[in-house]
């Protein structure tokens, strides 16, 4: 920077050149002798008792403290509001995922870190605030806290994504709209042969050309006429379980098809080894008939299988 300066008594004009280090010389020089200056009224006040120095002194150091706890009141203001918000989300965060785990049926997850941080005991207030430190502590302990019921929710979120993934490869679903059943699930007397057989699967009673939906989804894996299940179809669904679809009068789908829960398969009908239209329905786990009657009154709590019946082949040809 360059300053010109002109005077009359001056015969030339003069010009001064200021550079970046000179204003950082006199501007330190400049604050060094304000701090001398406060330095040696401080000690003029103290070595001769001087009361204005001293109260000058007094007065700074005043408006400083001030200044101070006026900061630290709004910063632990600050804290205390967010730490009441944490602890309402983390209240909302409980209740939340408990609810869901009522809704759905499923074991809310294990809160092990707040067990292990129990605590109690009588509430007696103090008219005391909480320090700024300790409100940092309480912030950062409940910030665990919800971070840890975060988790519990991701984990309740896969049991319920589980759960509905199960429910859709269970065959849970009525594969036709019956008004009753001709023949459940167990020991009979064969209506054709007169004598006792087993009975594999559950017979509803319905008129021919009734839609046949899937009772689960899945692969097919036969599509095609048997000499006793007549028009018959069979969906594989994974985890080792499949259901059948006996007597049709129409198949819908072809083998190797892939199915969804609800899709229609095909029509009813009295085609093979029957007396009359109706359906013929059967789940298999590991290839062993199993009482559908479980997986449809039940839906996906199925638990146990007893007395399974060891013919998972079809009746030969």
């Amino acid at each position: 920077m360059h300053i010109i300066l002109v005077s009359n008594r001056m015969a030339t004009a003069r010009t001064l050149n200021i550079t970046p280090r000179s204003v950082f010389v006199i501007a330190g020089l400049l604050a060094l002798a304000i701090f001398a200056s406060a330095l040696f009224f401080s000690w003029l006040g103290v070595r001769f008792n001087l009361p204005f120095a001293a109260e000058l002194v007094a007065s700074v150091q005043e408006d400083r403290n001030r200044r101070n706890e006026e900061y630290l009141k709004s910063n632990v203001s600050s804290m205390a509001v967010k730490l009441g918000e944490m602890q309402a989300k983390l209240i909302h965060l409980d209740s939340l995922s408990d609810r869901l785990s009522r809704l759905l049926g499923i074991k809310a997850p294990e809160k092990d870190k707040a067990r292990s941080n129990a605590q109690g005991g009588p509430l007696i207030p103090t008219s005391r605030p909480l320090q700024a430190d300790q409100l940092q502590q309480e912030i950062e302990r409940l910030s665990d806290s919800i971070q840890e019921r975060m988790e519990a929710l991701t984990e309740l979120e896969s049991q319920v994504m589980e759960k509905r993934i199960k429910s859709s490869l269970l065959p849970t679903l009525t594969p036709v709209k019956a008004d009753r059943v001709g023949s459940p699930f167990g020991r009979r007397v064969d209506p054709i042969a007169g004598v006792n057989a087993m009975h594999e699967g559950i017979d509803f009673v319905i008129e021919t050309g009734t839609p046949v939906i899937a009772s689960a989804g899945g692969i097919v894996v036969l599509a095609e006429h048997h000499p006793q299940y007549g028009h018959l179809i069979e969906i594989d669904h994974g985890n080792d379980f499949s259901s059948r679809y006996a007597h049709l009068s129409q198949i819908k789908i072809k083998a190797g098809q892939i199915v969804k829960r609800g899709q229609l398969i095909a029509l009813s009908g009295n085609s093979g080894r029957s007396t009359g239209p109706h359906l013929h329905f059967e789940v298999r786990f590991k290839g062993a008939a199993q009482n559908p009657a479980r997986f449809l009154n039940h839906g996906t709590h199925l638990a146990q299988f007893t007395n399974p019946i060891p013919a998972g082949r079809l009746p030969r040809r």
